[in-house]
């Protein structure tokens, strides 16, 4: 397969969904999740791009992860690193997603996407423009539907997430975790200071209230919460005081840790619908 050149316009829709090229800032959990549900709709020509340190703390359930280790599979999908934007297509042609370190997204000027998707979930934007597709979709707070991008996508949870927003900005960041088994801020883990992340346990482990979990240098990270740790960023990791770097789900189910969550499956079903409302024409 070779790299796309479709001469494409600002209002020509008529593009077979199926040849649709996707491009993803980021390849983190939520960007996981909805480029999984993009992928089981026959929606195969995805490309991610990321950092050269991508920073995950549901590192089971992110593509980003195939950054540090050449490949990951989620949920049967596999994800598989590329070192430039010429190795795409044979990614697509083994049905794979390709991710390519790219933080300044060079690989959207040579593959020219139909479809951008923002999904940093930074809280702002960091750059994303109308102009980069015929479609560009900015998750969460810090964009503005119908002014740097073309959509926005809800990711607060409640009654409006994934709700698809054409005029307009998703919520305020509230700074509150979701609730899970009735625990918000107990189940989220925070360094206490700055240093290098050491976990004293894995993912998918039993752990109780009070149990340490990690050290930041000497600092301990103490859980407040019991359950399965469901993630936790990577050993060694230099992190900075306040930043996620674990997860407990007070469920304890361990099944969840390698499975997309709901709120990643409710943004993806959000932005297929916007993808098949500006194109399935």
């Amino acid at each position: 397969m070779t790299i796309p050149r479709d001469n494409r316009t600002a209002t020509d829709m008529s593009i077979p969904l199926t040849n649709l090229v996707i491009a993803f800032k980021s390849a983190g959990e939520m960007a996981t999740g909805i480029a999984s549900r993009l992928f089981n709709s026959n929606l195969g020509r995805i490309f991610m791009m990321e950092t050269e340190s991508p920073l995950a703390v549901r590192r089971k359930v992110s593509f980003c992860e195939a950054v540090y280790d050449g490949a990951c599979v989620v949920e049967d999908i596999t994800a598989r690193r590329v070192e430039n934007p010429g190795q795409i297509p044979s990614a697509w042609d083994a049905r794979e997603v390709p991710v390519i370190v790219d933080p300044a997204w060079h690989a959207l000027k040579t593959l020219r996407p139909h479809v951008v998707i923002d999904a940093i979930i930074a809280k702002k934007n960091l750059g994303t423009s109308m102009d980069e597709a015929l479609l560009t979709i900015g998750l969460g707070p810090g964009f503005r539907a119908g002014s740097d991008v073309h959509v926005v996508v809800e990711t607060n949870r409640g009654h409006n997430l994934g709700r698809v927003i054409y005029q307009g900005e998703a919520q305020p960041n509230t700074g509150i975790p979701g609730t899970i088994g009735n625990i918000s801020y107990d189940r989220v883990l925070r360094a206490p200071c700055q240093g290098r992340f050491t976990p004293t346990v894995a993912i998918g482990q039993l752990v109780e209230s009070g149990q340490v979990l990690a050290h930041v240098g000497t600092a301990p990270v103490t859980a407040r919460t019991g359950g399965m740790v469901r993630g936790l960023i990577r050993s060694g990791t230099r992190v900075t005081p306040g930043l996620k770097v674990g997860d407990i789900d007070p469920r304890g189910e361990g099944a969840f840790c390698d499975r997309i969550s709901e709120k990643a499956r409710a943004l993806g079903g959000a932005v297929l619908e916007a993808i098949l409302h500006r194109f399935n024409t």
